[in-house]
């Protein structure tokens, strides 16, 4: 069966579509010894390689799974780094066929929640704009704001790339508004390039001092995940993703690779447990206390072994020690 390389290499978990679109204008993607072309159809007898090295569509597929990022500011969100600098590929787990993709992007100031999937159709509609999939920041401003400088930015102003606006715009908690930096919740529906900072800097004398991402769609970042790692999402949160872009509910993840990702919010590493020592037991230890159980439901006294050892026979009355050999006893 074959389908547009586009939809193929993102359902392998290539890239996202855009992206693969983008790897294919640049000459990146070739199809039996040519340069692909968008819309091409490609199938699995076909001989793929992407930046010169061969590429296979597995017989293995891996249920579509979402992992919770939290970046922390100096990340970049980017496989490679000329200057060497930090990623936030460095420490995900490894996948059966297929690689990670960035739901959007962070820039390097920017902190806070990143999702990544190994589906590229999930990652193509949560990114797309048709499906307008809300974006919720912490931002921390500074300057004077008043209720007509929140209007105009909900109304919407012109930017270099067209007009922009938020969604909502609340104060955070314990915002008196008399503070020269406030922090504010505010939502956008696109994930244009800086779209926060820019909006917010657009009018004079506003300055954004942080910025956090708070929210993607239905999943919020909460508590519990440590800067620089990442957790797997819930049942609920992928379910949740999935029905707010026009997709099937998953199938439950069975991969040994994803149910040791459990223990990834501590850390990042993704390795099993092993049962504490405590809990093992040998065969030969169970079979004594299997046997003195029995024993003692009887009525009978026995003799606690010692490391598992048979208990020693009680020696006759009279009957001379190892070391007292030949000398009396001293009893009558």
């Amino acid at each position: 069966m074959s389908e547009r390389i586009q939809k193929a290499l993102a359902g392998a978990g290539v890239a996202s579509r855009r992206e693969i679109e983008r790897m294919i204008e640049e000459g990146r993607i070739e199809v039996n010894g040519r340069p692909a072309e968008p819309g091409q159809k490609v199938s699995a007898d076909d001989k793929i390689r992407i930046d010169g090295r061969p590429f296979a569509f597995s017989r293995q597929t891996e249920p579509t799974r979402v992992l919770l990022y939290k970046k922390r500011v100096g990340e970049l969100v980017t496989r490679d780094d000329p200057d060497g600098r930090r990623t936030v590929f460095r420490k995900l787990p490894v996948l059966l066929n297929g690689r990670w993709i960035a739901v959007g992007r962070l820039d390097i100031n920017t902190s806070g929640l990143l999702l990544l999937t190994n589906d590229g159709e999930l990652a193509r509609r949560l990114m797309h704009p048709s499906f307008e999939i809300t974006r919720a920041y912490s931002v921390r401003i500074h300057g004077v704001i008043d209720h007509d400088l929140v209007r105009r930015l909900k109304s919407g102003v012109e930017l270099d790339d067209g007009p922009a606006r938020f969604d909502a715009m609340v104060p955070g908690v314990n915002e008196d508004g008399e503070a020269s930096n406030q922090w504010f919740r505010v939502t956008v529906r696109q994930g244009r390039n800086r779209l926060v900072r820019r909006l917010i800097e657009s009018q004079p004398g506003l300055q954004v001092s942080r910025l956090i991402r708070v929210a993607y769609g239905p999943v919020e970042l909460g508590r519990g995940i440590k800067s620089g790692s990442w957790r797997e999402a819930e049942p609920d949160e992928l379910d949740a993703l999935l029905k707010a872009v026009g997709m099937q509910p998953a199938e439950p993840v069975r991969s040994k690779r994803a149910r040791s990702a459990r223990g990834e919010a501590a850390g990042g590493r993704g390795k099993v447990a092993s049962a504490p020592r405590t809990q093992r037991v040998s065969r030969t230890a169970a079979r004594n206390a299997t046997d003195v159980s029995g024993a003692r439901a009887a009525g009978r006294t026995v003799a606690k072994p010692a490391s598992g050892k048979a208990p020693k026979k009680p020696m006759p009355s009279g009957t001379a020690s190892r070391r007292g050999r030949g000398k009396p006893s001293g009893r009558s």
